[in-house]
């Protein structure tokens, strides 16, 4: 048997039926048995697997989903990993991105303040929660980490935001298109929404960040803000949060001693 902790967060529990779902339509025709669980924090996914065709429904989860690596030691230094960020509200001096890392016991990677103030702020002594705010950086969100230094008897990983992170920031922001950010619901389900919603007009693309995360795109001139009452109504156990370009923009140009 093998268990596997896919890299997806799950908000409740119909979202488990539909990763089950996947997982079935994913294994038709295969001698496999497959079991999806939550896992005992951070709800994350796990799926056991079992059958003569288990190492090739190994690699089509890789491909459909990606994994945590769980444990400490399985976490190599330069390695690029993608997380979840966590605990937002209760940290200062850096951000916490959850991993997966469970073993030897639930671990977040941390990336230092002075590395989203240099990459983020133009290099200026921002706070935390402005960084955030300004760029849509809240609990949940996917985001590209990569390690840069793992020391295993103090537990920690040090880590800073990977290259496609940064260029994946610079290009919403040079987009000027605003971003509503959705997470905890399904791309169906955001489909549906904007439809009844009939927003389908400001919107020219859903992004699809993750397997329950998602970004509308905005029609030029369009504000992403004034589409959250019409979408939150249908969406009602999603969170949302926004991205405006034109912030950031003017943020970056302004002047360190201003």
């Amino acid at each position: 048997m093998i268990k596997l902790t896919l890299l997806a967060k799950i908000y409740g529990a119909n979202q488990r039926k539909q990763i089950d779902e996947t997982v079935k339509n994913l294994f038709e025709g295969l001698s496999v048995e497959a079991t999806v669980s939550g896992a005992p924090t951070e709800n994350w996914v796990q799926v056991a697997l079992s059958g003569e065709d288990e190492e090739i429904a190994k690699n089509l989860l890789s491909k459909e989903f990606g994994f945590c690596p769980s444990g400490l030691e399985s976490v190599e230094k330069l390695s690029v990993l993608k997380g979840f960020v966590t605990g937002l509200e209760k940290n200062s001096k850096e951000l916490l991105v959850d991993v997966g890392v469970i073993k030897p016991k639930t671990l977040y990677a941390t990336v230092p303040l002075s590395h989203l103030q240099d990459k983020l702020a133009s290099g200026k002594k921002t706070p935390l929660s402005t960084i955030a705010e300004l760029w849509g950086i809240c609990k949940n969100l996917p985001v590209s980490i990569k390690i840069v230094n793992v020391n295993s008897e103090a537990t920690q990983m040090d880590a800073e935001l990977s290259d496609e992170q940064i260029e994946k920031f610079t290009f919403w922001r040079e987009s000027l298109l605003d971003r509503l950010l959705i997470l905890g619901a399904p791309l169906n389900q955001v489909k549906m929404a904007v439809e009844q919603a009939e927003i389908g007009r400001d919107v020219i693309d859903i992004e699809s960040l993750g397997m329950f995360e998602h970004a509308l795109v905005c029609k030029l001139g369009t504000d992403a803000a004034g589409l959250v009452s019409s979408i939150g109504r249908r969406l009602r156990k999603a969170k949302f949060t926004i991205f405006n370009p034109k912030k950031a923009t003017a943020f970056l140009e302004k002047r360190q001693d201003s």
